[in-house]
């Protein structure tokens, strides 16, 4: 990195970034990745070094992998942390307490996998899969749709997480609502095919989304803040669309904005990928300016090849922020979110921000095997 390149990085990116009572030193993110070292559904000391490391190597907010809220069916692993319960709740305050000593900000992000979930699988293996219209991403019959007292169960799990998130003092929380997991199976007419309130136009299909903000809102103070995540493709349809159009894209954003949504997180494969023609901004590009909220952009950062190419065995090189900076000094988006290339380097941050990108350790597949 050429001297005015590492200028560009310490002024755009190390400028700290506020949202109610939570600031983040600068404007890097850990992205959350499920890792599947917390057996039981514990964090350990393991998962605090890990977390804590990123943040003594210059990551301004950690956003944990997703953790499991506490309904029978939100998760699919024993291995995947969960969010409720005696032994994993002191697990998570230790984990805060590491990250926060090392300078860092952290939240966690609340997830529950909906009808994606293994049947029979752990934590609870007598649990059905549940979702919106009893039918997997592909259309398939699986599980069942979710009833009212459902839908209220698991509203109430997202709103006691956030507010056991705040009592054990992290700094916010983050709404899993991406990747075709429940809420967002709730949001994608490809999986949603309810004839309530819960389904049918574009609006309608946001109201499950919009009811767990609220209640996570009025579960926590005014100073802590909520982050949505949120994307297009799913796990099993990489080529899926919420929003064909920015109209379509608003239809979205506005319920959740109103709901209480501080800052979206909007999930791509590549982020330097424009999402809608007639334009370059991409995904988180398009969020903040229909929303107005803050954005934090994700994919590919500081990497060659996307991460379902790390499934499959194939590592990644080291490449240039040269884009990104272009993107985040117009104010596209606020804050990015960095996952491989942070498993690969947990100094990666602090090497961007000092121009060092040449020290930089690349990606290899084999080091999702540990937790280093």
């Amino acid at each position: 990195m050429t001297d005015e390149n590492a200028r560009r990085a310490a002024d755009a990116l190390a400028r700290p970034f506020s949202v109610r009572g939570l600031t983040s030193p600068n404007r890097i993110a850990m992205a959350p990745m499920t890792r599947q070292f917390s057996p039981n559904g514990v964090p350990g000391q393991d998962v605090a070094d890990y977390y804590a490391r990123r943040a003594a190597g210059g990551v301004g907010l950690i956003i944990t992998e997703g953790t499991y809220v506490d309904h029978a069916s939100a998760g699919t692993s024993d291995r995947i942390p969960v969010f409720h319960g005696e032994d994993a709740l002191a697990g998570w305050a230790g984990v805060a307490d590491a990250v926060h000593r090392e300078g860092g900000a952290i939240i966690p992000q609340l997830w529950h996998v909906g009808v994606t979930r293994a049947e029979g699988a752990p934590p609870v293996a007598d649990a059905e899969p549940v979702g919106p219209s009893g039918v997997s991403l592909s259309g398939e019959p699986k599980g069942r749709a979710m009833t009212q007292k459902d839908l209220d169960d698991v509203v109430a799990a997202f709103a006691d997480a956030a507010a056991a998130a705040e009592r054990l003092g992290f700094d916010g929380v983050e709404l899993h609502g991406a990747h075709g997991y429940l809420i967002d199976q709730f949001l994608w007419e490809g999986s949603n095919r309810r004839t309530d309130a819960y389904g049918g136009d574009i609006v309608a299909r946001t109201r499950f989304a919009a009811e767990i903000v609220a209640a996570c809102r009025a579960a926590v103070s005014d100073a802590f803040p909520l982050f949505f995540r949120m994307s297009q493709w799913k796990m099993d349809a990489y080529e899926a669309k919420l929003a064909r159009t920015p109209e379509e894209l608003e239809a979205i954003l506005t319920p959740l904005a109103d709901a209480g949504v501080d800052v979206f997180h909007a999930s791509t494969r590549r982020y330097w990928l424009p999402e809608f023609e007639g334009s370059d901004l991409n995904l988180a590009g398009w969020v903040k300016k229909i929303s107005g909220r803050p954005t934090v952009t994700v994919g590919s950062v500081g990497l060659d090849g996307d991460f379902f190419g790390a499934f499959q065995g194939n590592s990644s090189s080291v490449t240039g922020v040269d884009q990104l900076l272009d993107r985040i000094e117009r104010d596209e988006f606020d804050m990015v979110a960095v996952g491989r290339a942070l498993i690969a380097d947990p100094e990666w941050a602090a090497k961007t921000l000092l121009g060092r990108t040449g020290d930089i350790t690349p990606f290899g597949a084999e080091m999702l095997t540990t937790l280093r």
